[in-house]
């Protein structure tokens, strides 16, 4: 396995890096010579994909991130890339589901489905804890001296 950057990179993948020790407008972390020469690319070569204009793709794929973030943000961060895809559709935009979801990973994008809420006999914590109040002896002398009920109905951890 390889380090950050290896042998198997593109060449644009290195241009990349050595683009991301960017300090400010003008200066790098490291001289960028220094740093062409040991990832194996040459200095003018990254000058010029520097200077470079964006292509159609990257451009196309910009457009999608905001659209996607924008239905994304309509759903109340609730649609997968299925939905997401879904709308763009109806909002007459051409993009594949995978493409969505690739621009979704990229943007860190993760659905968030609600719990349904369930209903409850009971608040948690509101009577305290119930007393058992038969010592768990279900047995009766005569009919109507020990009431007890059946909970089978209540969902468990133990199905």
């Amino acid at each position: 396995m390889c380090g950050v950057l290896c042998s198997e990179s593109t060449v644009t993948d290195k241009y990349e890096f050595i683009e991301s020790h960017k300090v400010d407008e003008k200066k790098y972390a490291y001289p960028v010579l220094f740093m062409c020469t040991h990832l194996e690319v040459p200095t003018s070569g990254f000058y010029e994909w520097r200077s470079r204009p964006e292509s159609a793709t990257a451009e196309r794929r910009g457009k999608l991130k905001v659209l996607v973030r924008k239905a994304f943000d309509e759903s109340d961060e609730t649609y997968g890339y299925r939905c997401v895809h879904a709308q763009l559709r109806r909002w007459g935009v051409l993009a594949g589901p995978e493409l969505v979801r690739s621009v979704m990973r990229e943007l860190d994008l993760v659905a968030c489905q609600p719990q349904p809420w369930r209903f409850s006999l009971t608040e948690a914590g509101a009577a305290g804890p119930i007393p058992d109040l038969v010592d768990r002896d279900f047995t009766a002398d005569a009919p109507g001296t020990k009431m007890v009920g059946d909970i089978t109905y209540v969902p468990t951890w133990e199905g």
